[in-house]
C-alpha cells in the first residue's frame, strides 16, 4: 500500500481558510479527498455548503461528494466568526454560486459510508467545530475501525482566541470536542500554536493573486483576506494558510513536531469553558498524588511546525497545474 495516496475526509466550516485547505487536498497527489462534510461555524451551515462546493469547482476537483451536516452545536447556540471571514464567510470575495449541488444525504451518513467502504484506513482533517465527528462517533461507532487517525485544526496549548483560553473551534462545541477525544483512535491536535505561524510572504501572496489559473487565484485571494505580517514597505502582507497546515501535517507528517500528552477539554461554564488544557507536567502534582487523579486522553499535540517546508509544499502543491 506504500506509495498509494492517502484517504481523507475533510469536515469543514467553509470559511476562508478552511477554502485553503480544501485547494490542497484536492491538488496534493498523496490524497485522495474522498468526501467533504459541512458544519455550522464561521458561518451558517448552509453557507457552509455553498462555499465548498464555490471552492471545489474554482479548484476543478472531481465530483466529490459534499453533504449538510449540523446546523448549531451539540448543546450551545451557534456563534458565527462572520466579523473575520466576511458576511458570506469567503472574505465576501463576489465568487459566482456554484453549479455542483450537495449529495443527497446528511453529513453523518455520508461520513460512515465513506469511511466503511474506504479499501485503507481513513484519515479524517476537522477544520470546524467537532459537532458532525461526535454526531458520527455516537451514532455509528463502528466506523472507528476504519479510522487511521484523526487530525483536527482545534485547540490551543498556550493562548486562545475565541477566549483568552479557548480556541473557536473547540469553544463553538465543547461537548463535541470532549467527546472526540474519546474516539479510541490516534488523534494530532494541531492547535492555534502551530496554526499562527505558517505565514505566505507577501510576494507569494500577491504571484498567486495575479495567476490566470482559477484554484490558484483564489488561494491569492484568500490568502490576502488573512493578512498577517507586512513586508518591510507595509504594502505586501503575508497571508496564513490556517486550516491548511491540518492538511500539511497528513502530507508530510515530518514538518510537524509533535508530543503524546494527556488532554481535556473544560466543560464548564464560566472564563474557561472550551479551554483544551493540555498537561505538560513532567510527573504527577500534589493534586495526582492526594486522589484528584483522573483519566485524560493522550493525544499527538502539535508543538513545532517547520515554517518554511509547510510554506513550500503549499506553494508547489497549489501551483503545480
Amino acid at each position: 500500500m506504500a506509495g498509494q495516496p492517502i484517504p481523507v475526509i475533510i469536515d469543514c466550516d467553509t470559511g476562508v481558510d478552511d477554502a485553503l485547505a480544501l485547494l490542497f487536498a484536492v491538488r496534493h497527489p498523496g490524497l485522495d479527498l474522498r468526501a467533504v462534510t459541512c458544519v455550522a461555524g464561521n458561518t451558517g451551515v448552509d453557507g457552509v455548503v455553498r462555499n465548498t462546493l464555490t471552492v471545489l469547482e474554482q479548484a476543478g476537483a472531481p465530483d466529490i461528494p459534499v453533504a449538510r451536516g449540523a446546523a448549531r452545536p451539540l448543546i450551545e447556540v451557534p456563534r458565527s466568526a462572520r466579523h473575520v471571514h466576511g458576511e458570506d464567510g469567503m472574505g465576501d470575495l463576489g465568487l459566482p454560486a456554484p453549479s455542483r449541488t450537495p449529495a443527497d444525504t446528511d453529513a453523518v451518513t455520508l461520513l460512515r459510508r465513506e469511511i466503511l467502504a474506504s479499501p485503507r484506513p481513513v484519515t479524517l482533517i476537522p477544520t470546524a467545530p467537532l459537532t458532525n465527528i461526535a454526531l458520527l462517533l455516537r451514532t455509528h461507532p463502528e466506523v472507528t475501525r476504519n479510522i487511521e487517525r484523526i487530525v483536527f485544526m482545534g485547540g490551543a496549548v498556550a493562548c486562545g482566541n475565541a477566549t483568552p483560553v479557548a480556541e473557536f473551534n473547540v469553544w463553538h462545541d465543547p461537548e463535541a470536542a470532549a467527546m472526540l477525544l474519546t474516539a479510541g483512535v490516534p488523534i494530532t491536535m494541531y492547535g492555534l500554536d502551530v496554526f499562527q505561524r505558517v505565514l505566505v510572504p507577501g510576494p507569494d501572496v500577491r504571484r498567486l493573486r495575479a495567476s490566470d489559473e482559477p484554484g490558484a487565484r483564489l488561494a491569492g485571494e484568500l490568502l490576502s483576506h488573512r493578512p498577517a505580517t507586512p513586508d518591510e514597505d507595509g504594502d505586501d502582507p503575508a497571508g496564513g494558510i490556517g486550516d491548511a497546515g491540518a492538511v500539511c501535517a497528513v502530507a508530510d507528517p515530518d514538518g510537524l513536531t509533535t508530543r503524546l500528552l494527556p488532554v481535556e477539554v473544560s466543560l464548564v461554564p464560566g472564563p474557561t469553558r472550551g479551554q483544551t488544557v493540555v498537561d505538560r507536567r513532567p510527573r504527577p502534582g500534589e493534586a495526582e498524588i492526594h486522589g484528584g487523579g483522573r483519566e485524560q486522553a493522550l493525544v499527538d499535540v502539535a508543538l513545532d511546525v517547520d515554517v518554511d517546508r509547510y510554506v513550500a509544499l503549499y506553494l508547489s502543491t497549489i501551483e503545480a497545474r
